[in-house]
Formats: C-alpha cells, structure tokens, sequence
C-alpha cells in the first residue's frame, strides 16, 4: 500500500446512543487500543469506515427526511442508505447493540452474517444526522465522518449487555454527560458533544447541520450548503 493509500479520505459513520434524556443523560463510549494507528487510547463513540457491502444493505426502514437530504449535501449521490448502513453495522460490531426491526434475512454479506444471525435487519430511521468532520491532512487515517445520534430506546437490545462485541474497543460504558470530559477524548469528540447537549432537551431535528471541513488550504466550520456557522 502507498502513502497514498494510506491517507486516502475514506466516508465513515459514527454512532452516539443517548440515554435517560429526561432524567439524567448519558451516552456509550468506549476506549480504543493502546496500539491502534487511529486515535490510541481515546475514548470515542462507535464507529468506521463505510464497507463496499454496506452499499447494498437491506433496510428495513430508510433514513427519515430531512437526514436523507443533507447526507447528500457536497457528497456523492445516494451516499446516504451506506452511511446508515455502516453506522449500524459499526455500533453492532464494536458494542454488540442492535439497532434493527425484527426480519430474516439470508443472504446476508459476511460482515453482516453476525448482525443477521440476531433476526433483525437494519433501521435506519431513528438515525439523526447531527454533524459532519473531516479528517486534517498528515494525519494516518483520514475519515470524512457524519455523526448520528439515536436514543438507547430505540435499540433492539438490551443496552447493557455487550456479549457480542468485539475487541476494538474496551471498557465499553454508559458515560454520564455531565461527567464525560474528564475522559481522555480526541478534540472532535468534544466538539461533537456540544452539539449532543445542545439536542438533548430537543428531540427535534436540528435547522442544520455542523460541518467541520478540514483540507489542505483551509479548516473551517460550515453548515450545510456551505453557510459560515455564524450565519
């Protein structure tokens, strides 16, 4: 592989579960490897790369609107349906929670074999696109990452049980957000959690969405069709 290669931008998803909104709210999280190339020993949300796979998932229920419509917002057209299938597959992978609505499914891509062995297919809707960040140049990996939040309610298993996930990320835990920033966080992850607190007490979808573009001549932050923040 070149360096190149290497430092290709690639369009990932990333998860953040939010729960006990009305009393006292906290989100899953959980810890990265000591020797993982991207972001090693940080606590982050459940999350990666969009697979080829992910392309041609079945969903049981698509993105509601308007998250559809912005996901396609300076992005490649019908890229949406592969961003919500790889923020589902993610979170399933890394912290075993199932967001999906009952359904068989046979044919199922290998990556997805174990999702499908749970009964369900993937559900999309509850999926609220809150914020976009891409990846500054020289990093190792470079991710142009939309954020999802969704409600621990709307999962279709039971939140405290991690049995089947993997091992990318340990000490997997419900983090209350009033004591979350005394983890060791990456810096977007702080980011994104002022807009977390800022959704907590409205369920509503947002009038737009944060975009924090970082490129080779320039880091701004943008709103959706390229309006300064300010606007």
């Amino acid at each position: 592989m070149t360096d190149i290669d290497k430092t290709k931008v690639r369009n990932a998803s990333t998860v953040i579960v939010l729960r006990d909104r009305e009393t006292r709210p906290r989100i899953l999280m959980g810890q990265r490897g000591a020797k993982a190339v991207f972001m090693p020993n940080k606590f982050v949300f459940p999350g990666g790369a969009v697979d080829t796979a992910d392309q041609n998932v079945p969903l049981a229920s698509p993105l509601a609107a308007p998250n559809d419509a912005r996901l396609e917002d300076d992005s490649p057209a019908g890229l949406g349906p592969a961003l919500a299938a790889a923020a589902i597959r993610e979170l399933f992978e890394e912290t075993g929670q199932v967001l999906g609505q009952p359904g068989v499914w046979t044919d199922a891509p290998r990556d997805w074999r174990d999702f499908a062995a749970t009964g369900h297919l993937p559900h999309a809707e509850p999926l609220q696109f809150v914020f976009r960040a891409l990846t500054p140049p020289g990093r190792p990996r470079r991710f142009d990452a939309r954020f999802f939040l969704i409600d621990a309610e709307d999962l279709a298993s039971d939140p405290d049980n991690f049995d089947q996930a993997s091992d990318e990320l340990s000490h997997l835990q419900w983090v209350y957000l009033d004591q979350v920033r005394s983890f060791d966080m990456p810096f977007i992850t702080e980011v994104v959690l002022s807009e977390v607190n800022a959704r907590v007490a409205d369920r509503a979808v947002p009038d737009s969405v944060p975009y924090f573009r970082n490129n080779d001549e320039e880091s701004l932050f943008l709103r959706l069709r390229g309006r300064p923040m300010s606007d």
